[in-house]
């Protein structure tokens, strides 16, 4: 036996506009569709309501009856995102959830229940199920039966949740009006001057009857009325990404407004991202331009992240950088979804760096210098010590253990000058070095640049000189590289690392030895 819960979204339209502007939600709001005369009510908040405007009405029948709304025309973004998002809390209770229309879900929960209050697991589902939708920032009601018509009619028949077991649904079903079933306006005329007002009423009549006077639309209303619902449950596909955004009572021209609504969408986006255990890997961003224009542009993230401080300064470097051109009439945000980088703490090594930290602190670094600047450090493929490549930055997992302090004597390391300071050098004939003598070696360093800041004051009567090491590169090229290597060690202290390009005769400081 199958056992279906549906949660539904009243007046959807307006659930979604006000999931999007949580400001409103007290105020008189309407939710119109179409454009100038013919623009209708589709959806009205319940103070809208008591002042009699109903579903259907034009916007000067509404204003008349309430001059002081508060109109937003339909939004699809909103809409598509509420959606989205709706079918995320129901797949955190089940994996299989199908759509009927949008703010209609079903639930297959069967095995579900083990979950919750034995005593009454399926209200204590439906109770968790309403409370995860508001979290959403939906309100939502919850039925739940055997069949999907019965769980629809459950949940918009007061109190909610209602639960209807199997054996009751004919019971449920009987006293209520037969306009639940939706049926065909020709058949509802039908059957009311038949005198058949209630759905027990056309339970009860012949099944041959029915089919005989009102053909095969007949048979299925009257199968659904003594409820027979032969649809199954068709689990959909989850989609590749999440999305959020909504369209704008008026264009936006200034960034500061437009980042303080991407901020709520961006929480909204987060959210969700938690809900389900994921993080954003790349931002996509799509604006719609007054009066018909359309921009997009996509952010690679470093590493996945769901921070809504650093996804926003992302957008704001982004639009500082190439502001779109033109008035803002709506956004829609989406984030591709990938699993957060995990970290395993060590009990006896040293504390690895948060990965939802470094990933932030990426993310900015990206946004701020540009992606062909941030990385790790490679060694080029040549022979020159210079030339490096960056590489996407992965830092290796720490060690298990702290490792022991080197013992005995270490070696020097090298703390490399870039770019290499211009020095002057004279060589053991006395004279400033300009043509090739294999034969003479450095005896006195005296620097070229002035006491600038950062510069180091390389100067003073060589020592020890060791060398020439040789370097030649790319000798096939116009442009090559020749160059001789010396370590020499200043009477003032200190060991240099130094070089000597032969084809012009500099000399330039490499390194210093620590």
């Amino acid at each position: 036996m199958t056992r279906l819960a549906c949660l539904e979204v009243p007046l959807f339209p307006l659930a979604a506009r006000l999931r999007s502007e949580p400001d409103l939600r007290e105020d008189p709001v309407i939710i119109l569709q179409g454009k100038a005369h013919a623009a209708r009510v589709v959806a009205a908040s319940r103070r809208a309501r008591r002042a009699g405007i109903r579903a259907g009405a034009t916007l000067n029948q509404a204003r008349a009856l309430l001059p002081g709304l508060t109109i937003r025309p339909r939004d699809e973004t909103s809409e598509r995102a509420a959606r989205e998002a709706l079918f995320e809390v129901a797949e955190s209770f089940s994996p299989r959830v199908e759509e009927e229309e949008p703010g209609i879900l079903y639930l297959d929960i069967i095995g579900c229940q083990h979950h919750f209050d034995p005593q009454r697991p399926e209200e204590d589902l439906g109770r968790h199920l309403e409370r995860a939708a508001a979290r959403a920032g939906l309100p939502a009601r919850v039925g739940i039966a055997t069949s999907k018509l019965a769980a629809r009619i459950a949940a918009g028949t007061p109190p909610t949740p209602r639960i209807v077991s199997a054996a009751a649904e004919a019971e449920f079903l009987a006293p209520l009006p037969l306009a639940r079933l939706r049926p065909d306006y020709r058949l509802l005329e039908t059957l009311q001057r038949w005198g058949i007002t209630s759905i027990g009423g056309l339970a009860r009549l012949p099944a041959a009857e029915v089919v005989g006077r009102l053909g095969l639309g007949g048979e299925a209303l009257h199968a659904r009325a003594r409820g027979f619902d032969p649809r199954p449950l068709v689990a959909r596909t989850p989609p590749p990404e999440f999305r959020e955004g909504m369209a704008l009572e008026w264009p936006l021209v200034a960034l500061e407004p437009f980042l303080f609504i991407a901020r709520n969408a961006l929480e909204r986006l987060s959210r969700r991202l938690a809900r389900q255990g994921l993080a954003c890997s790349r931002l996509g961003i799509s604006l719609q331009l007054e009066p018909d224009g359309h921009h997009e542009r996509s952010l690679a993230l470093p590493a996945p992240t769901r921070e809504v401080k650093t996804l926003l300064t992302l957008i704001r470097l982004e639009l500082e950088k190439t502001p779109p051109g033109a008035p803002v009439a709506g956004f829609e945000i989406s984030a591709h979804p990938d699993r957060p980088r995990a970290a395993q703490l060590t009990l006896f090594g040293p504390t690895e760096i948060p990965p939802d930290q470094l990933a932030t602190t990426l993310a900015r670094l990206f946004a701020l210098l540009g992606e062909d600047r941030v990385g790790s450090p490679r060694p080029a493929n040549c022979h020159r010590p210079e030339p490096f490549l960056l590489t996407p930055y992965t830092p290796p997992p720490p060690p298990r253990v702290r490792p022991e302090p080197a013992t005995g004597r270490s070696l020097l390391g090298v703390r490399v000058l870039r770019p290499p300071v211009p020095i002057e050098v004279f060589t053991a004939s006395a004279q400033p070095s300009a043509e090739r003598n294999p034969t003479d070696r450095p005896v006195e360093i005296a620097p070229i640049v002035g006491d600038q800041k950062g510069v180091p004051d390389i100067q003073g009567h060589v020592r020890v000189a060791s060398g020439p090491w040789e370097l030649e590169e790319g000798w096939w090229h116009e442009e090559s590289v020749q160059r001789e290597y010396w370590d020499v060690e200043l009477d003032r202290g200190g060991i240099y690392r130094i070089y000597r390009e032969v084809e012009s005769g500099e000399w330039r400081a490499d390194g210093i030895y620590d």
